[in-house]
């Protein structure tokens, strides 16, 4: 039987690759994966290289990328976030009660739009605090915490509008769903704004430091002086701001604001997007390039399984499978 004193001082086997790397290869190993669809499209699916087929797949993917970034920074802190589809209906509830309301200086186009815009997200924002509350406050479990606004929330959005849908044509506010300057949809360059400014966020800043410390090891963090209460706040808060301005998109989109049914299901297409990304469910790190990657993935494939005739439910199944081989992957790498 081997020494105690041998067995302590035993060398641990350390990963082949520094951690930065591993994530760098995750990386690589979605935008393979993205490559790869996209060859296959170009092969043999007919119209897929073209300029109308790609507006369609970005601008479907959009909201869900939007929302997916501020999921990336609340799973890395080592939670998750199941109200962003409710906070959706809420903004996208809100906005049309301001802008039609009528009441001066609403009326005016310039000045409703504007608060029409800032007002629902800043609402969302605050419900997103709300969520942080819960967790930091309380210590209630993130799944649990959420859990409450993703049951009531959409339920505040029903009550606000009294259950009505809200139909509209406002071309100032619509602009940020359906603004095409220089061709390319607005949602769009909102999506790559807000990807590179987290991803910068990340990468560069102390936050980003910060985050990744509190999900890899909360109590580490807190005795090493990173103030964990504002980080976790600061996240929730984020990810509630983003929902609010994917809500917004949603309806501008559709013209029209249905609580029941904006940002339905958003939050296990957001979590999808993150885990085959390559971020771990279970924090400690994060990829926000790797978040936009797995949400175009899931998108062209849901697109590639379509355009060829497989019905919807069966594309569904589809995905389900690849999150779940996305999960085995990021627990083999982690082990």
């Amino acid at each position: 039987m081997a020494n105690l004193d041998q067995v302590a001082t035993r060398p641990t086997r350390r990963p082949l690759l520094p951690e930065w790397l591993r994530e760098t290869n995750s990386t690589y190993a979605a935008l393979a994966a993205l490559l790869l669809l996209a060859i296959y499209n170009a092969l043999f699916t007919p119209n897929f290289l073209t300029a109308q087929t790609l507006n369609v797949n970005l601008t479907q993917v959009a909201t869900i990328v939007i929302v997916a970034t501020g999921m990336t920074l609340v799973i890395a802190t080592g939670g998750i976030d199941l109200s962003v589809g409710s906070l959706m209906a809420i903004a996208g509830a809100a906005a049309p009660l301001i802008f039609l309301s009528g009441v001066p200086p609403l009326d005016n186009p310039i000045i409703g739009n504007t608060v029409a815009i800032i007002v629902p997200i800043l609402i969302a924002g605050l419900f997103g605090l709300f969520n942080g509350w819960l967790v930091t406050a309380f210590r209630i479990q993130p799944i649990i915490a959420t859990l409450v606004l993703y049951i009531a929330g959409r339920g505040i959005a029903q009550v606000v509008t009294n259950g009505n849908l809200q139909s509209f044509k406002n071309p100032g506010f619509q602009y940020i769903g359906l603004g095409r300057p220089l061709g390319i949809p607005f949602q769009v360059i909102l999506m790559l704004v807000i990807v590179a400014i987290v991803a910068w966020a990340m990468r560069t800043t102390a936050f980003g430091r910060y985050v990744l410390a509190i999900g890899g090891n909360e109590s580490a963090a807190r005795l090493a002086g990173v103030p964990v209460t504002r980080i976790k706040r600061a996240v929730y808060t984020i990810s509630g701001l983003l929902s609010g301005l994917a809500g917004l998109i949603v309806i501008a989109i559709n013209s029209s604001s249905d609580a029941n049914l904006v940002g339905l299901n958003m939050e296990l297409d957001a979590i999808a997007a993150v885990a085959v990304g390559g971020t771990p469910l279970t924090g400690g790190r994060a990829t926000i390039i790797g978040t936009l990657l797995g949400a175009l993935i899931i998108q062209l494939i849901r697109f590639t399984l379509l355009a060829n005739g497989v019905p919807y439910p069966v594309a569904q199944v589809v995905n389900a499978i690849i999150i779940l081989v996305a999960v085995y992957l990021q627990r083999s790498r982690q082990s």
